[in-house]
């Protein structure tokens, strides 16, 4: 790029309430299998730190709330003391390089086995409906409705896992309400057929994801909130009839409680007649959201530069991209080549290959240029 050459769209300043970010490429929550016994492990201070810029926002992947919360192989909590603990490297390697730092908090509900619960329990949902024995290789095993007067417990433990992020040093949490999981599960009518008021109209529906974001805003403040929301997808057989309604009512429920951003994932493209189109946009949400928005769903550069020059979003975020490419922003300013992302190192548990084993551009530039000869 020369160097005249215009900022791009993605590479422009950001002000996101108190935060000042230097460019508008976000790491986006990815799944990676490498906590060991649910504890993050070290070798995720260099994963997380290798894709940090000053003044760049980074969300951690997917981290549970409690010991019910899991249902995938070595995945992060923040529940203990011991797991606070093991974060607080992590996240200072994060601050040491400038970098701001979420903290994704999850409950799987039913998208688990009694393998991941205490005592080998039956996983909890808002519903005794499992997901299908066998859906991506998995057993899954047969939920347990929540009775009405437990959910206050599991809103509790959002409470305290966005406590503990704090004491951790993260910036923020993200609430994890998208992807099939145990907040989109209440929100969504193909699966919650609760009858007290957690289900029902859509209001009802969408009461646990709002008590939840009101008692972390409680916890921490709302310039620490984040959520994360997927209306229009079907991951794990969680599907809405109305997505549209959907994701504009919970737009305007989260204003109410003035939370920093919300993080929503784009429509998949569909099959229209002998075409793919997108028949749905996630426009309405972002004109009814107060705060910053942020849109991901397999952005690449070009559509990335798009989204932000016709303020379809404030902040756009990258997940295979940014797993294969550390240097993700430098090589989007340079416009230069990307490494090729391997899905099969996506989630093993090995704490290099496919996780810090991805060259930066000078590596692999050095790596393609001809040997000299003395």
């Amino acid at each position: 790029m020369a160097a005249n050459a215009p900022t791009i769209p993605l590479l422009t300043p950001y002000k996101m309430g108190k935060f000042e970010l230097s460019h508008r490429v976000v790491l986006a929550p990815l799944t990676r299998n490498r906590s060991y016994g649910n504890t993050p492990q070290p070798h995720a201070a260099l994963y997380y730190s290798q894709r940090t810029t000053p003044g760049g926002l980074l969300i951690t992947e997917a981290t549970g709330v409690s010991d019910t919360a899991q249902g995938y192989p070595e995945t992060p909590g923040i529940w203990t003391k011991e797991q606070v603990e093991a974060w607080k490297p992590i996240v200072n390697a994060v601050h040491e390089k400038g970098g701001i730092f979420f903290c994704q908090i999850w409950h799987v509900g039913r998208v688990s086995t009694t393998g991941y619960q205490p005592n080998g329990e039956a996983p909890i949902s808002c519903t005794d409906k499992g997901v299908t024995p066998g859906l991506d290789g998995v057993d899954w095993s047969p939920p347990r409705r929540l009775r009405t007067d437990e959910i206050p417990l599991i809103i509790n433990d959002f409470r305290l896992a966005a406590r503990n992020a704090v004491e951790a040093g993260f910036d923020g949490v993200e609430v994890h309400g998208a992807n099939g999981y145990l907040i989109d599960q209440f929100m969504k009518d193909t699966v919650n057929d609760r009858t007290d008021r957690y289900g029902g109209s859509l209001e009802n529906r969408c009461r646990f994801a709002v008590e939840v974001v009101e008692s972390v805003v409680k916890e921490i403040g709302p310039d620490r909130v984040g959520m994360r929301l997927s209306p229009f997808a079907n991951y794990m057989e969680t599907a809405d009839t109305n997505p549209e309604a959907l994701g504009l009512y919970m737009a305007n429920a989260l204003n109410k409680y003035g939370i920093l951003y919300l993080h929503a994932i784009e429509p998949r493209m569909a099959k229209i007649g002998d075409r793919y189109e997108t028949p749905h946009s996630l426009l309405p949400m972002r004109k009814a959201f107060r705060g910053t928005f942020i849109a991901a769903g397999g952005y690449r550069r070009d559509e990335g530069n798009k989204a932000i020059a016709e303020n379809y979003a404030d902040l756009v975020a990258f997940g295979r991209l940014f797993l294969a490419n550390p240097d993700l922003p430098r090589r989007f300013k340079l416009d230069a080549p990307l490494n090729k992302y391997n899905r099969d190192t996506f989630y093993i548990p090995d704490p290099v290959v496919g996780y810090t084993d991805y060259p930066f551009l000078e590596d692999s530039e050095l790596r393609s240029a001809p040997s000299s000869t003395s």
